[in-house]
């Protein structure tokens, strides 16, 4: 009877849900990377943020929007009031915000009204602020929409969009009406515009971008990279080969990082030069050592300045012929297949 109702469990057990750390593991990244990618951040490499994104296709993998809001403390949610979208106008309207807010990575939260008074407008909007929406656009072809907005609480900045000024001839006669709308509300701008011409969105689209709140700080001020200072040692041994070698620099040279000690305020770094022939190996060295010694010794300066302590540093070169074919040094010298 056990082993029945065992095998039934097993049966009725639901898989378990895929997290953030089963896409780092996939990718071969940190889960903080994996946060990064989800959130936008644009301190990815454009391979890692691509395997990280492939990762999480395979698996299936959802963020959690909420989660994420949490984070940012921005939900990546517009919202519309709407009024009839079986009129052409407000229905053109609303496909062209979908469709812009898709491409920004935006969803949007509708709320469609039978007719647009005050309390309706009012209502609606105060359904959507509760949702955490970061922005919301209410079109407004009545004059009642428009009484509305003009009546929403003092803490909600409010654009004016006027549309379709490419209608109208001599634009003067917009003055009285922008005027007569001051008067009725402080706007946190108003923007005459026509929504044909890219030129015409752009203003108002900065003028938006101002009221965006300031998401939370990724990094700290003095964090310049997100990489490892064991990936920034080679790299300053790999910089100092080109600038002190130029055209001499055989083509087949990698940097291989060996070892990466931390003992205190003392960082002990070891580091091979590869090359494929031996005949390439007195390049590097140079006559009495002289170019090994220039390369490790700025080399070596730079990393104190950069880690902010002392540097111990050891530069060889390594003849391994096939290097480059070698997948296994590859990846240990970075570079992804």
């Amino acid at each position: 009877m056990s082993t029945a109702m065992s095998g039934l469990d097993n049966k009725d057990a639901r898989p378990r849900a895929v997290v953030m750390a089963d896409v780092a593991k996939l990718a071969g990244v940190s889960h903080q990377t994996v946060s990064r990618v989800i959130n936008d951040s644009p301190h990815v490499r454009t391979h890692t943020r691509e395997r990280v994104e492939d990762a999480m296709r395979k698996l299936g993998y959802r963020p959690n929007s909420v989660a994420r809001a949490l984070v940012t403390g921005r939900s990546r949610t517009l919202g519309v009031v709407s009024f009839d979208t079986t009129l052409y106008g407000p229905a053109s309207t609303l496909f062209g915000i979908e469709r812009a807010a898709h491409d920004a990575g935006y969803f949007v939260s509708i709320v469609s009204l039978r007719a647009l008074t005050r309390s309706s407008v009012l209502s609606a909007v105060e359904r959507l602020r509760q949702q955490g929406v970061d922005g919301i656009l209410v079109i407004a072809p009545q004059e009642s929409a428009t009484q509305a907005v003009l009546h929403l609480p003092d803490d909600v900045p409010v654009v004016l969009a006027i549309n379709k000024i490419d209608r109208v001839k001599d634009k003067r006669e917009l003055l009285p009406f922008m005027a007569k709308m001051s008067e009725r509300r402080a706007f946190a701008a108003i923007v005459p515009f026509s929504a044909e011409r890219d030129k015409d969105v752009e203003p108002l689209v900065r003028e938006m971008e101002k009221l965006l709140p300031a998401g939370p700080r990724m990094y700290e001020e003095d964090e310049v990279t997100t990489l490892p200072e064991r990936f920034l040692a080679a790299e300053l041994v790999r910089e100092k080969l080109f600038r002190l070698l130029g055209d001499e620099l055989p083509y087949s040279t990698a940097v291989e990082m060996e070892r990466f000690e931390t003992v205190g305020e003392l960082r002990r770094i070891y580091v091979a030069i590869l090359v494929d022939k031996a005949n390439q190996k007195p390049i590097i060295i140079g006559a009495k050592g002289e170019k090994l010694k220039a390369i490790s010794t700025q080399a070596r300066k730079e990393m104190e300045q950069l880690f902010g302590g002392k540097v111990y540093l050891e530069v060889w070169v390594r003849v391994r012929s096939g290097w480059a074919d070698d997948e296994a040094v590859l990846k240990r010298i970075g570079i992804d297949l």
